[in-house]
């Protein structure tokens, strides 16, 4: 009596899934970021009419909004999300801006660029081959972001880290956050919508951009005060 083994073919069918859904989630992100760049290059046009307080509520809502529709309407959050980075270029605009305009900035803007695309796919390639409790480490990274954005916000009146180490933390953190997120997409998601995924991997990488532009930036600082 022959049997036939599925295993293999289950795994194949498997493995080409997850392929499919991290190249899409690639691509909407992607997508996404060029939406930022052209929100950033819009964004004195436009600032001065909205104004950062709306901004910030503007992308919180969205946020929320993104995944309230990601399954019931997958279009409408896709348009939602890009609305979202449309909005997050407008609001890091002015930072990048300021960069272009100081002496080396021009460098330090395609450094932490470069960087951050080529820390994005290494913790692609690490999380296909990484074995660990990842939604542990998640749960333990996000209560370090909650922290983080807690001492942010008491430094906004007193002294309590120099920006610099602020800037470590922070890509530490969000470094970690991304590597989970890449894990749980090899996973098939956990459930999640490919443009639910792409949110949280964009936000991932957005703001290990901007903690790379810091270090840099204060490197080159550094560097020309010397």
């Amino acid at each position: 009596m022959r049997t036939i083994d599925m295993t293999n073919g289950a795994r194949v069918v498997s493995t080409r899934s997850t392929a499919s859904l991290l190249s899409q989630v690639l691509w909407i992100t992607a997508a996404g970021f060029v939406t930022t760049a052209a929100g950033a290059y819009v964004a004195p046009m436009l600032l001065g009419g909205i104004g950062f307080g709306v901004l910030f509520l503007a992308t919180f809502a969205l946020i929320l909004a993104v995944n309230m529709t990601a399954r019931k309407s997958p279009g409408l959050a896709l348009v939602l999300f890009y609305a979202f980075t449309f909005l997050m270029g407008v609001e890091v605009g002015p930072v990048i801006k300021a960069y272009l305009h100081i002496p080396g900035g021009q460098l330090v803007v395609f450094q932490a660029a470069g960087t951050t695309a080529l820390g994005m796919a290494i913790m692609a390639v690490v999380a296909q081959i990484a074995n660990f409790d990842y939604q542990r480490v998640g749960r333990t990274a996000f209560w370090c972001l909650i922290g983080l954005c807690l001492v942010g916000l008491l430094g906004s009146f007193v002294h309590i880290v120099s920006p610099g180490l602020y800037a470590w933390a922070s890509l530490a953190i969000f470094s970690v956050l991304l590597l989970v997120d890449f894990m749980r997409l090899r996973d098939g998601a956990m459930g999640l919508a490919p443009v639910q995924m792409a949110l949280s991997i964009y936000l991932d990488a957005l703001n290990i951009f901007m903690a790379l532009l810091q270090i840099f930036g204060g490197s080159n600082n550094s560097r020309s005060r010397n």
